[in-house]
């Protein structure tokens, strides 16, 4: 607990096996209460490592969802579970665990419902070691989504997310796609119900084992990116309407 609210960290894995122990052997278990890995229909021991590590609650998919699919899954048990506070952490040791305490801490006290580990907020991506092609395209598509968004966002594509249970509860994230724009997805809900984003600076590693995807992928994620900030807009206008930004609650 943090602050007397329940704190879930939720694991979206796919062929994690290589990475999953160092990534779990850093969450600060001290303030961590509970732990959910999903795995999407892996084709290594991820679940086995997971059991191992003793993780409670594991669900894997029969067959590939896609990145989306899997976040649902992982909120779906944290809310289930009675997390007051959910963080999404990557089990390819991509992102540092380091960060959770801070991050909960912003939620816990009711400073925002929503947390985000940005690596370009400072020269971490870079340095990380992230390809210079994918750097440019991320801070393209962050200026765009800024302009179309009306925010002021270091990132849009960062995986480290903290939100609060409120945030879980309004937003209909079911609706949302299977694959990786879900992401940009959630955040343009966020922001169409006038939620404030915090942003960390956070280090990344990119290396072998790390997931990453190709730059056709890359390419079809950015279409669906400057698609959500359109659609965004015109609906802001009142140009549109979208199912995606009613409020459950």
């Amino acid at each position: 607990m943090i602050e007397g609210k329940k704190l879930v960290i939720v694991l979206p894995a796919y062929n994690a096996e290589l990475t999953l122990r160092k990534t779990y052997a850093e969450i600060p278990f001290d303030i961590v209460d509970e732990v959910v890995l999903v795995d999407d229909n892996s084709s290594d021991r991820t679940v086995a490592v997971g059991h191992e590590l003793g993780i409670r609650h594991i669900i894997k998919h029969d067959h590939n969802r896609g990145y989306g699919g899997n976040q649902k899954s992982c909120y779906n048990k944290a809310l289930e579970l009675g997390a007051d506070i959910v963080i999404m952490l990557h089990p390819d040791y991509q992102y540092t665990p380091k960060l959770i305490p801070s991050m909960a801490w912003l939620i816990a006290n009711n400073v925002y419902q929503v947390v985000l580990g940005s690596r370009t907020l400072g020269k971490g991506a870079l340095h990380g070691g992230m390809p210079l092609y994918k750097y440019v395209f991320n801070r393209a598509l962050t200026f765009f989504e800024n302009v179309m968004l009306r925010q002021k966002l270091a990132e849009y594509h960062t995986g480290y997310r903290a939100f609060s249970r409120e945030i879980l509860q309004r937003i209909d994230y079911q609706i949302n796609s299977e694959d990786f724009v879900f992401d940009n997805q959630m955040l343009s809900q966020i922001i169409y119900l006038g939620y404030e984003i915090a942003e960390i600076t956070c280090p990344t590693r990119y290396f072998e084992e790390a997931s990453s995807i190709n730059f056709r992928r890359s390419v079809v994620y950015g279409l669906g990116v400057l698609k959500v900030s359109v659609v965004h807009r015109l609906c802001k206008w009142g140009l549109m309407k979208r199912e995606m930004y009613k409020p459950l609650n």
